[in-house]
């Protein structure tokens, strides 16, 4: 699986595609959750949250990672154009199945658009090793797609997510074939969700999860 082609062209086909409402799936809980120390960024991409934080969070320290040597130019070549591109940051080019040599422990985890990439198996391996690295109040900010409820909104989505599945693999060669919901994987971690805000009629979805440190007795 590479992005490395896809990536200058990402964010014209985003806007062409879905307009701001990815970029609103990113950033919902960004002025709401606990103020961080240390971020960690997953398979951000081309960067447009990197920015959201950076601006919200001036004084947090950012590791944005990415498997993708490509999405990472993009990434910092926003953030170099961005008003907060003097902020202290970290990229890292790993590939996220196998290592990540992180030098602070995150409160906050940011995976937006990327759980989708992986299969079951992958998720499970992947939700569990950043589980142990991040810290015992961490928060995990996830914007991604969803099968809608029921009804004309399920059909709808399995469509969407069908064409993007089979578009997204024969550019990327993405390995998963279909979507993983990643919140069985989540909760033995030790995180709990805190809120879920749904749109597109129920395709899209950003959830608040929570890590909350244990009782002192």
């Amino acid at each position: 699986m590479s992005f490395d082609t896809l990536a200058p062209h990402y964010r014209w086909m985003e806007f062409v595609l879905a307009g701001e409402k990815l970029q609103r799936c990113r950033t919902a809980f960004l002025d709401v959750i606990p103020t961080p120390r240390n971020i960690l960024l997953l398979g951000e991409g081309h960067g447009r949250g990197l920015v959201e934080c950076g601006r919200r969070f001036r004084h947090a320290h950012i590791t944005c990672a990415d498997a993708s040597e490509s999405m990472l130019v993009q990434a910092r070549r926003r953030w170099a154009r961005s008003a907060t591109g003097t902020a202290p940051i970290e990229f890292l080019h790993v590939d996220l199945l196998q290592e990540l040599p992180l030098t602070r422990r995150p409160d906050l985890i940011i995976t937006n658009f990327f759980l989708d990439c992986f299969q079951s198996e992958q998720l499970e391996q992947m939700i569990r090793r950043i589980g142990e690295m991040a810290s015992r109040d961490a928060c995990w900010l996830i914007a991604d797609f969803q099968v809608a409820g029921h009804g004309l909104p399920r059909l709808r989505s399995r469509m969407m997510l069908w064409m993007m599945y089979v578009s997204f693999r024969r550019l990327t060669g993405l390995v998963a074939q279909k979507l993983t919901e990643p919140d069985p994987f989540l909760q033995p971690a030790g995180f709990t969700l805190h809120q879920r805000l749904t749109s597109e009629w129920g395709l899209l979805r950003s959830d608040w999860w929570h890590r909350l440190p244990p009782a002192r007795s």
